[in-house]
């Protein structure tokens, strides 16, 4: 399933159980920046959001996550349409009552006219069971149908009954579309299937966006917030050395300025937090929160060793994009011929037999029937039309021509897109891993320059240097995660293949 990983993730940071070697870089290096990270991000361990919840959550209720589904659903209504296309349809149809009460014209045997009152009722019901055939685009007819007519000024009432009818209609020259559906709405329906899958990771994609922009904003509220508390007593420390003759009066202001700007960057960070913490909210639709809840830092996403040519096949079997360049081929040839089937010749052959009878009486018109049968063939062919139909098929084969063009050109950046994600995925693992040691050893660096600078050993120009860097290797790491777990989103989604199960992506 999507989140398999995340889970495993999830429960051995829940539980504190370390996770095996191997699978992402140095992971008990990572472990100890994640966790070094985690202190300063929580304020409660049951109010901690996680990024396989949060996705999880997302995946379940936001608005996105809604119209995949919708859409997903659309496909499957539209694909269930068209299957009915080719399944007998039974009708019932009819005119009842059908009353008329007027002065109309007749025509007398001496050619004169005169205008007679009438008073009548026409009513006719009919059953009948059609099926289209797909290969020709012809339909065949079976029906039954009885015509009552009832004449009140006379007082007389007939039947006209068709209890049996055989129908064929065949056009002749014309565009069939029922054979081109055939072809073209089993790959939408599989698109629309295979699109949910996509919308899904790239939902969790933009959520773990999201997720580490909030993350490294409350990093930064949290280590200015340490710098501010650190830069106060280091004027505190400073005040004291000056007092004792120990430190220059200019220092002593540089301090103070450090902690003006210290205290800035405290009021900044919170706000910067706050507004990237809108946009999650937004998104993920969380329920109730005024505030969103300290993120827990993930752990690296895992280190896979993907061939970029397995990730390339698995992406041409499981994508909807691949379905799409067919389809729109498809299409499009569609188009040239829809374009010759309605212009030149064009006939219809319409065919039908059955039996009829008519009496005064319904049982009676049961009785005696008579042979029907009718056969005709409309046609027509344009002698001169000024070019039109060539003009038009012309037109229809140049539209086929610029489609295949454009999709000769989308499969070879499909092809290029996968295979340069599959090849960064390797690079961002070990990029995470440089990270979270540089983050380390920024940390000790900081804490020696720190207690070396209260002996009077260091300058204060040396002492905010240090802090400078490992403020900034602790951004860095936050970033060299994020790249990685987008990075491994984005490979998931342009795949559809989970590579750490060796399974494709199933829908829920």
């Amino acid at each position: 399933m999507l989140l398999t990983f995340l889970r495993k993730k999830a429960a051995c940071q829940s539980s504190g159980t370390p996770l095996p070697e191997g699978r992402g870089g140095p992971i008990g290096v990572s472990w100890g920046i994640a966790a070094g990270l985690l202190s300063l991000a929580i304020a409660a361990p049951a109010q901690t959001l996680t990024l396989p919840a949060l996705i999880e959550q997302t995946l379940a209720t936001s608005a996105a996550s809604l119209q995949a589904r919708a859409a997903r659903e659309g496909g499957y209504w539209a694909y269930r349409a068209y299957q009915a296309n080719y399944r007998p349809q039974l009708t019932l149809a009819g005119t009842v009552p059908n009353f008329n009460r007027a002065i109309i014209p007749v025509v007398q045997p001496d050619g004169t006219t005169e205008f007679q009152s009438v008073r009548y009722n026409n009513s006719l019901l009919g059953v009948g069971l059609s099926q289209n055939i797909g290969l020709t685009g012809g339909q065949v007819v079976i029906g039954s149908q009885v015509q009552r007519f009832d004449d009140f000024a006379r007082s007389e009432k007939r039947y006209n009954n068709q209890p049996f009818t055989l129908g064929l209609t065949q056009p002749l020259g014309y565009f069939n579309a029922l054979r081109w559906n055939r072809r073209i709405a089993p790959l939408l329906y599989q698109e629309s299937q295979r699109q949910y899958l996509e919308d899904r990771e790239a939902l969790a994609q933009r959520v773990t966006e999201l997720y580490f922009d909030v993350l490294l904003q409350q990093v930064n509220a949290t280590v200015a917030g340490q710098n501010a508390q650190a830069t106060a007593e280091l004027l505190r420390v400073g005040r004291e050395k000056y007092a004792l003759g120990r430190l220059s009066q200019s220092d002593l202001v540089q301090l103070e300025l450090n902690l003006l700007d210290a205290q800035q960057a405290q009021v900044q960070a919170r706000l910067d937090a706050e507004r990237a913490a809108v946009s999650l909210r937004t998104y993920c639709a969380l329920p109730g929160l005024a505030e969103t809840p300290p993120l827990a830092v993930p752990t690296p996403a895992p280190a896979l060793a993907v061939v970029p040519t397995e990730a390339l096949s698995q992406a041409r079997q499981h994508r909807a994009a691949p379905l799409a360049f067919q389809r729109q081929q498809l299409q499009a040839a569609r188009d040239v011929a829809q374009a010759r089937g309605t212009t030149g010749f064009l006939a219809t052959l319409t065919a039908n037999l059955g039996y009829v009878n008519q009496a005064p009486y319904l049982l009676d018109s049961y009785r005696a029937l008579q042979n029907q049968q009718q056969v005709s063939l409309a046609f027509s062919l344009p002698l001169v039309d000024w070019g039109r139909r060539r003009a038009t098929v012309r037109t229809a084969e140049l539209a086929r021509d610029q489609t295949q063009a454009a999709v000769t050109q989308d499969e070879r950046a499909f092809e290029q897109t996968v295979l340069t994600q599959a090849a960064q995925v390797p690079a961002l693992a070990g990029q995470a891993s440089l990270a979270a040691r540089a983050d380390t050893l920024a940390q000790r660096r900081y804490a020696i320059t720190r207690a070396t600078y209260e002996a009077g050993r260091l300058s204060l120009t040396d002492l905010t240097l240090a802090s400078a860097a490992k403020d900034l290797a602790r951004r860095s790491y936050i970033l060299a995660l994020r790249a990685g777990w987008v990075a491994h989103y984005r490979l998931r989604g342009l795949t559809l293949f989970d590579f750490e199960t060796g399974q494709p992506l199933a829908a829920e």
